[in-house]
C-alpha cells in the first residue's frame, strides 16, 4: 500500500475518531500492527489555531511516519490554508473530511453534507492539492442517503483533483452507523478509478477484514470503533491475513500492559485533570465484557485523581488474573 511516497508497511489504517485518535492511541495502533493512523479532525478555522485543543491535535512528536492529519471544513480557501498550517506543523499527509456524519459538522456544510454538491468538492480538493506539496487524501461516505448515492462521481472528482488515496465508509450520511456496510459500493467505486480505495464499516475481526478485502478489492481497509479497547486488533488481523491462522487472545498481563501504558501516556499528553477523564472511555472499553466490569466501570468513573483511577485498574485486573491467563468475555446485561 502506497500513498504518494509513502510505502506502508501494510494495508490496515486507523480511523479518524474524533476525541479517540490523539497522538497516544496513534502511536499505540502503530505499535501493536497499524500501517498508519488518521488524526481525528482538525477544524479549517483558522480562529482555532492558538487554541489549546488544536495545538495538542497537531502534535505529532515521536509519531511513527507517515503523519496523517485529516482536516474539516466547507470553505476551499480556508481549508487550503489549513492543510499547509498543518504541513508546516509536521503533516506528511493532509486528509479531507466528508464523512463526518454529525449533525454539527453537516450543520455548517461540512463533513458529509458536502457531498450534496459535487461543484464544491471539486473546487476544496483542487484548493487543497493545489496547496501543499504533501499527498492529499478524501474520505467519504457512499453519498447523502440511499437515493443520493454519488460515492463513484466523487470518487472520479477526486482522482481528477490529484487526490492519491480514498477512504469510503460503506453508508450513508442519512444511515449513520445504522445497518449493513454497503460492500458493493465499494467495489462499484474501485472498479471506476485507479488510485488506492480504502474499505472502512464494520470490519471487527479478521475473517471480516479478509472478507471485505476480497469482496471489494479494495487496497486497504480502515478500522476504527472495533479497535477501541482491543488495539492488538491489528497484528491479529495482518496475521490472519498472512498465514490464515489466528493468534492467541492476549493474555491478561499484557492487556493489562496496553491499558496502563496508555493511560499513563494520556495523562502525560493531557495533563492529569483531562487526561483522567480521557482514560474513562478507554479504560471502558479495554474492560468491557470482562467478568465483573459493569460494576467496576461504575465505580472507576467515580474517581478523580490519577493514582485511585490506576490502584482500581490494577485492582480489577488482579481479579482478572485470579480467573486465569488469558481473557474471558462474558455477556453483560447490565452494561
Amino acid at each position: 500500500m502506497r500513498i504518494g511516497p509513502y510505502h506502508l508497511k501494510n494495508n490496515l489504517l486507523v480511523a479518524p475518531m474524533a476525541g479517540v485518535t490523539d497522538r497516544p492511541f496513534r502511536m499505540l495502533c502503530k505499535s501493536m500492527g497499524a500501517g498508519m493512523a488518521v488524526s481525528e479532525m482538525v477544524s479549517s478555522n483558522s480562529l482555532l489555531y492558538g487554541s489549546e485543543k488544536t495545538k495538542r491535535r497537531a502534535n505529532h512528536e515521536g509519531e511513527v511516519d507517515p503523519i496523517s492529519v485529516q482536516i474539516v471544513g466547507a470553505d476551499p480557501n480556508m481549508l487550503a490554508r489549513a492543510a499547509q498550517y498543518n504541513v508546516d506543523e509536521g503533516a506528511q499527509i493532509i486528509d479531507i473530511n466528508m464523512g463526518c456524519p454529525a449533525k454539527k459538522i453537516c450543520n455548517v456544510m461540512a463533513g458529509s453534507a458536502l457531498l450534496q454538491d459535487e461543484a464544491l468538492v471539486a473546487r476544496i480538493l483542487e484548493a487543497v492539492v493545489g496547496a501543499v506539496n504533501v499527498p492529499v487524501t478524501l474520505k467519504i461516505r457512499t453519498g447523502w442517503d440511499k437515493q443520493n448515492r454519488n460515492a463513484i462521481r466523487i470518487a472520479q472528482i477526486a482522482e481528477a483533483s490529484g487526490i492519491q488515496a480514498l477512504a469510503i465508509h460503506g453508508r450513508t450520511r442519512a444511515c449513520a452507523y445504522t445497518g449493513d456496510a454497503e460492500y458493493d459500493t465499494i467495489s462499484a467505486v474501485k472498479a471506476n478509478v485507479n488510485i488506492p480505495i480504502i474499505a472502512n464499516g464494520d470490519i471487527t475481526t479478521p475473517e471480516k477484514a479478509r472478507y471485505v478485502l476480497q469482496q471489494t478489492g479494495a487496497d486497504a481497509v480502515m478500522i476504527g470503533r472495533a479497535a477501541q479497547g482491543r488495539p492488538w486488533l491489528f497484528r491479529e488481523i495482518e496475521h490472519f491475513i498472512k498465514t490464515g491462522t489466528h493468534l492467541p487472545a492476549p493474555q491478561v498481563d499484557e492487556v493489562l500492559r496496553v491499558l496502563l501504558k496508555h493511560v499513563n501516556e494520556l495523562y502525560a499528553f493531557y495533563g492529569e485533570h483531562t487526561g483522567l477523564r480521557v482514560a474513562r472511555k478507554h479504560i471502558s472499553w479495554y474492560t468491557k465484557g470482562l467478568i465483573g466490569s459493569a460494576h467496576f466501570r461504575h465505580h472507576m468513573n467515580q474517581l478523580e485523581s490519577s493514582t485511585e483511577q490506576l490502584m482500581a485498574v490494577n485492582e480489577f485486573f488482579d481479579l482478572q488474573l485470579q480467573g486465569g491467563e488469558r481473557l474471558s468475555y462474558v455477556e453483560e446485561l447490565a452494561a
